[in-house]
């Protein structure tokens, strides 16, 4: 499948500082760039850094005034899908070394204390058939209600509060599978399907030696999604981060079937 996006982040920076990108759909195998185009103001300083695991590319800008960044794209598709159901988990000694850092806690995803939680309710599944379950669970006990938690909101209110958003619904995931061993990192994403359209949080396990992505909220699925980037959490994948003040005037993106 070919997706057209369109995203624009109209912000105004009251005084000049350093601000840090993620937008652009990674040039990665399983999707095909066929074309791109980022605009932004002139800046005082504009540099590429790769994203975490090197998927996807940051961008470092350093500017003050007005920032209006509008980013265009088509992109395909080329990702395998699976049944996760069907596949197995990794033996924690056998698990690479780069994957590690997905079975820790991070600062939304505070797995060591869900630990009896996953035993008692997923303890009696293997591999991806408990991260089925895990995904099912969710989608049925926590509600999709926008405004409902914020940036500051972690995977142990989200399962409190039994609602939240995109980000909320992959933070307890993630928290849910590390708490079960299996390695699981959150993936920002332009996902088709997606209502209201904004940028799109999922989770990726892996399994079987490859990383599956897993959307609890059922708006979108592997083959239409173009990943932008991954991380341990939402915080380092923030598809803007500012070191100063900024205050956003709009944000808008839209996916289409190309």
């Amino acid at each position: 499948m070919k997706l057209s996006i369109r995203s624009e982040l109209d912000y105004v920076l009251p005084e000049r500082c350093d601000v840090l990108l993620q937008v652009e759909a990674a040039i990665i195998p399983e999707q095909k760039v066929v074309s791109a185009h980022i605009d932004l103001p002139g800046t005082e300083h504009f540099a590429r850094v790769p994203g975490h695991d090197t998927i996807g590319d940051r961008i470092w800008l350093r500017h003050g005034g007005d920032l209006t960044v509008t980013y265009t794209a088509e992109v395909e598709i080329e990702r395998l899908s699976a049944d996760i159901s069907q596949l197995s988990a990794v033996p924690p000694h056998q698990l690479p070394g780069e994957t590690i850092q997905y079975i820790l806690p991070s600062r939304f995803c505070p797995s060591d204390r869900f630990q009896t939680l996953a035993e008692d309710e997923f303890g009696h599944l293997d591999g991806g058939a408990k991260i089925t379950a895990i995904r099912d669970w969710i989608h049925q006990h926590v509600d999709y209600a926008p405004g409902s938690s914020n940036a500051e909101t972690g995977a142990m209110q989200t399962y409190i509060d039994r609602a939240g958003v995109c980000r909320d619904f992959a933070h307890l995931v993630i928290t849910l599978a590390r708490a079960s061993t299996i390695p699981a990192r959150f993936v920002s994403v332009y996902g088709l399907g997606v209502t209201p359209e904004d940028f799109h949080a999922v989770a990726e396990v892996f399994l079987d030696g490859t990383w599956y992505l897993v959307d609890a909220t059922g708006m979108s699925s592997s083959d239409r999604m173009a990943k932008i980037g991954v991380g341990r959490d939402a915080a380092d994948v923030s598809f803007l981060t500012s070191y100063g003040a900024a205050h956003m005037r709009s944000q808008s993106v839209e996916v289409r079937e190309a």
